[in-house]
């Protein structure tokens, strides 16, 4: 909005910039509170073309050879190249599992992108003229080939056949909360991302994407008032006309909404209208995270490691209940393999993240103390060494915290869940039907959370706001 020209003031309810990825420290070692992994970084880049910039003057990544390294509890390990071919072969000499079948499904996984991902993740699908694009018809004249009505677990089961490998992809659906067992085949297409587009480690960690966005609207002439809350969108008829802080009632021509859809009408929007469908449905996974400052340094991990359950389905059926599984997946993310000072020499910064439900009232207290005892013991036994031995600092997040800190209903990281075949089209618009110049970006509403789509959410604003203009 500033690029085009418009006086641009953000309202915060915290202390400084990036909701969910920001960072904090303990002791000695620094950690990236938030997204941990970073794909689609054109994205990003693209601000910098709008404002006129060059991105390599503000903002740099590299992108790792190796996504992520993968363990099992029989001994089973898996370095995931970010190279189709290299990883399929990787996946064949370590697993025997067969190549062919590896390359097949990626490229599935590109095959459903191209026809589909630009129409359904850079577009508005609660616009008319979206259905009367030319593209949008061709793509939905594959439908039948997109594998809506089959889940993911089972587009895998087909192509792959091993067990590890399917377990392996089934993953994927994690990355946006979801059930793989459950949400659509359509979604097999997240792989495409790492494995086609790469990952990435932005130098001085995820965090510095918030700074380097932050310092861009700034230069932009964007004027931040952090610690301060909003308490309402003023709306005349139906046209949003304003905020009002506390007594002060300001007026603004457009408002652009990046709060959880459901706290935005249920704070900020009383009296009107819910669309009680779209906000009532199924919240996706949380997470409880634990931060370990590690004062030693593992030789058998990569930056990004998966130690799997033993029984995934009995894994998503618990989270699914509510519960914590008792032999959990454990993610460990180690920025400091590629971030000097994220840790003093001989350490390592873990973000150890465990799949949680999303907040139902259990007894959270209770289950991050079992789950910190179980998480240990199998880090313990697949490193051969007792982890606990070695955390020098820890703080944890559980689900109320995650709520607490980010505004997150219930603690769901993603906002709805993506566990039925018209779950992409029952996200909340970017946009509101019944009160003009109102507008949603963010993980909770259209395309979904996670970086990039958070970012298409903010383009998709940017195309229709201009269009309404």
């Amino acid at each position: 909005m500033a690029a085009q020209g418009h006086e641009v003031d953000v309202y915060e309810l915290a202390a400084g910039p990036g909701g969910k990825l920001t960072e904090f420290s303990l002791g000695s070692y620094r950690f990236d509170l938030g997204p941990s992994l970073f794909t689609m970084p054109q994205y990003v880049d693209e601000l910098f073309v709008l404002a006129g910039e060059n991105p390599r003057d503000h903002f740099h990544y590299e992108r790792l050879p190796v996504v992520c390294h993968y363990f099992w509890e029989d001994g089973a390990r898996l370095h995931a190249h970010a190279e189709a071919e290299a990883f399929a072969a990787e996946a064949e000499k370590q697993l025997g599992v067969s190549a062919s079948a590896v390359t097949a499904m990626l490229a599935d996984a590109e095959r459903k992108y191209r026809l589909t991902g630009r129409t359904f993740l850079e577009k508005s699908l609660h616009r008319l003229d979206t259905w009367m694009d030319a593209g949008v018809v061709a793509a939905l004249l594959q439908i039948p080939g997109l594998d809506l009505f089959n889940t993911m677990n089972g587009v895998h089961q087909r192509v792959l056949r091993h067990p590890k490998m399917v377990q392996l992809f089934n993953r994927f659906a994690t990355y946006n909360g979801s059930n793989p067992y459950r949400a659509p085949g359509l979604l097999t297409i997240i792989p495409h991302f790492e494995h086609h587009f790469g990952a990435y480690m932005p130098k001085g960690g995820m965090y510095a994407i918030t700074r380097s966005i932050y310092e861009l609207a700034l230069r932009l002439g964007v004027r931040f008032h952090f610690n301060t809350p909003v308490d309402e969108i003023l709306v005349q008829g139906n046209k949003a006309t304003g905020l009002r802080i506390g007594a002060e009632r300001l007026a603004f021509d457009r408002i652009i909404s990046n709060m959880d859809v459901f706290f935005a009408y249920q704070k900020l929007l009383p009296g009107q209208k819910q669309p009680k469908r779209v906000l009532g449905q199924q919240k996706s996974t949380s997470a409880l995270i634990f931060y370990w400052g590690i004062k030693r340094e593992f030789a058998e991990l990569n930056a990004h490691n998966i130690f799997f359950s033993e029984n995934y389905p009995a894994e998503f059926a618990a989270l699914e209940a509510g519960a914590m599984y008792e032999d959990p997946t454990v993610y460990v993310n180690l920025t400091s393999r590629h971030v000097p000072g994220d840790a003093p020499a001989g350490g390592e910064n873990w973000f150890v993240m465990i799949n949680a439900p999303y907040d139902r009232g259990q007894n959270w207290a209770e289950l991050t103390r079992l789950t910190r005892r179980r998480t240990l013991a199998k880090l313990s036994r697949i490193l051969g060494v007792e982890v606990e031995n070695f955390i020098e600092e820890e703080t944890i997040l559980a689900p109320p915290d995650i709520a607490t800190r980010t505004g997150s209903h219930l603690g769901a990281l993603y906002g709805a869940s993506s566990n039925n075949r018209m779950a992409a089209f029952m996200r909340h618009a970017n946009f509101s039907g019944r009160i003009r110049n109102l507008y949603f970006v963010g993980g909770s509403v259209h395309p979904g959370g996670g970086i990039p789509l958070c970012l298409l959410s903010a383009k998709i604003v940017d195309e229709i706001s201009a269009k309404k203009a």
